[in-house]
């Protein structure tokens, strides 16, 4: 993995020295919270309900020991033991104190990790394939892409006060595991005839109150010509974003108002531009990013104990079908570490349990570990001979749930238990849905169903793209949650459908048990998923089951 330059480091230094400086002047009354706002949240520091709240950049989501076994300390020695792993892959820490906090920059810029960029209106962390590198349908590894770009607009002087925050995410396969689609720049490796490797760049993606599947504004970008083709969206968005209304500020809404046709044509019209200023990526640099990703030095082992393993151990067997993904050797495989427990908090690790990833990573995964968007970690590099020792340990402290991809496998955000926007509780409901289907152990015939839940219109829990959708609204001062039906976040994308009227508290999880029942009743075969049978039927049943008819004059 790349690792900072002299540059980095010195850069990194002084914004924690700077940070250090006005969190002093703010505890000493010499900044008023107005003032601080800005300078706190440029170091990603938020406020939130109770506390504080850290966001650490994880860039496109790739960490090695030494990293996680440092977060795993920041959380023990200045926050309460744990951190949560989040949808753009960063790290949140909700506990920590004040003074503290310089503190806990210091330790992360000790290994090469900060905070900057992780809020306000500015290019936040860009985000990739957790398999990147790994995966057998790859065109090309992403990452040293994705590093440029961090590089590229880290403090880009043009880009530091946007209309709004702007998030980009970058994929090296078809298969589209990264959400491009639901992102203000979506990149797609994709080639061009001749067999080169390019860009496929989406804009006008995101979700929050208008949620908007991107549209293609280039079907082909050279690589050479990534950063001033970027440069150029960036400057027609700054240019023409709206800053009169927040809600109205993101680049979305400004290809939904002027049509991609014209976005089209200003954008080329300022890349043409660009091209006449830029300097061309030194191929030094170049060398040197994919030098930084270049695969370890993979090992042939016999897998014959790992065969025996799954014929003697049913558990073990369960995990490996649910959780290991295909590596692009056969002998190796990815594997997915669920952060999702039944009834335990989406997303949420313990030290100890990090510590333990950092060990498995490095004796038995070359040292690689990865942050997926759906608040899991990832072992992209694990030679099947050693998949059997890798699960026990995970078992022993309790992440070896074998759900991922499964409808205990829920992405949340913190919610009312947490955010100060948060309109409704978003993590006692995954962890209820979660148990309830653990008690009726139907998780694995159920098979593959992506459930989302966002605790207000903002979205953080991409409940927009989940097949099953919940949003916690406010009421009149009553929790109540919208469901939204047949979203998808991959290559295929679509923003879900309002089911209908929302649901108390107490009656969601019966009403996505209902759906879940309704879906088994309805599937021509155990191999047709959640989404296939919803794209075939139609909404129609679906809702059907949702509100009973002896339910529905209530519900209206």
């Amino acid at each position: 993995m790349y690792d900072y330059t002299d540059f980095d480091r010195e850069y990194v230094e002084a914004r924690v020295a700077t940070f250090r400086d006005q969190v002093e002047r703010r505890i000493e009354g010499k900044l008023t919270e107005e003032e601080f706002r800005p300078l706190r949240l440029m170091n990603g520091l938020y406020l939130q309900l109770h506390a504080y709240m850290l966001r650490v950049a994880i860039p496109y989501g790739t960490l090695d020991s030494r990293k996680m076994r440092q977060l795993a300390m920041i959380a023990e020695r200045w926050d309460k033991g744990y951190g949560h792993f989040t949808t753009r892959q960063n790290i949140q820490y909700n506990w920590p104190k004040l003074r503290d906090v310089p503190d806990m920059l210091q330790a992360l810029a000790d290994v090469g990790m900060h905070a900057i960029q992780t809020s306000g209106n500015c290019i936040r962390n860009v985000t990739s394939d957790q398999f990147a590198g790994a995966a057998a349908d790859e065109i090309e590894d992403p990452r040293p892409t994705a590093e440029l770009i961090r590089q590229w607009s880290t403090d880009h002087p043009e880009f530091t006060w946007l209309p709004r925050k702007f998030k980009i995410a970058i994929t090296g396969a078809p298969n589209d595991r990264a959400a491009t689609k639901a992102h203000d720049i979506g990149l797609r490796m994709v080639r061009n005839d001749a067999g080169e490797p390019g860009y496929e760049v989406i804009v006008g993606g995101g979700l929050g109150r208008t949620p908007i599947v991107g549209k293609v504004v280039r079907e082909f970008l050279p690589k050479a010509d990534l950063l001033p083709y970027l440069e150029a969206i960036l400057q027609v968005y700054n240019l023409h974003g709206r800053r009169d209304n927040k809600y109205k500020a993101r680049i979305k809404i400004l290809v939904h108002e002027t049509g991609i046709e014209k976005i089209r044509e200003d954008v080329e019209a300022a890349f043409a531009v660009n091209l006449t200023r830029f300097r061309p990526v030194s191929e030094a640099l170049i060398a040197e990013l994919e030098a930084a990703f270049a695969p370890p030095a993979f090992v042939t082992l016999s897998t014959g104990a790992h065969e025996a393993a799954l014929k003697s151990n049913g558990a073990f067997r369960s995990w490996v079908d649910t959780n290991v993904t295909a590596h692009r050797r056969a002998d190796y495989a990815v594997a997915t570490i669920s952060l999702k427990p039944v009834g335990g908090t989406p997303g949420d690790a313990t030290a100890e349990q990090m510590r333990v990833v950092a060990d498995l990573a490095e004796t038995y995964g070359h040292d690689d570990i990865r942050v997926s968007h759906e608040q899991n970690l990832v072992l992209p590099h694990v030679p099947r001979a050693h998949l059997a020792a890798v699960y026990v340990a995970l078992r022993d402290v309790g992440l070896a749930s074998a759900n991922v991809g499964l409808v205990s496998d829920i992405i949340a955000c913190p919610g009312m238990d947490y955010c100060a926007l948060a309109t409704a509780r978003s993590i006692p409901v995954a962890q209820e849905i979660s148990q309830r289907f653990a008690d009726l152990g139907l998780e694995h015939e159920i098979g593959p169903l992506k459930i989302k839940i966002s605790g207000c219109i903002n979205a953080c829990g991409h409940h927009h793209i989940g097949h099953i959708g919940i949003l916690g609204l406010d009421r009149a001062g009553v929790e109540n949650y919208q469901i939204t039906l047949g979203g998808d976040g991959t290559e295929t994308a679509v923003v879900g459908e309002r089911a209908g009227p929302g649901f108390a508290y107490g009656e969601i999880v019966p009403a996505v048990e209902r759906l879940v029942r309704a879906y088994l009743k309805l599937r021509e075969a155990p191999e047709e998923t959640f989404l296939d049978a919803y794209r075939r039927l139609g909404p129609a049943p679906f809702k059907a089951a949702l509100y009973p008819e002896e339910e529905r004059s209530d519900a209206a």
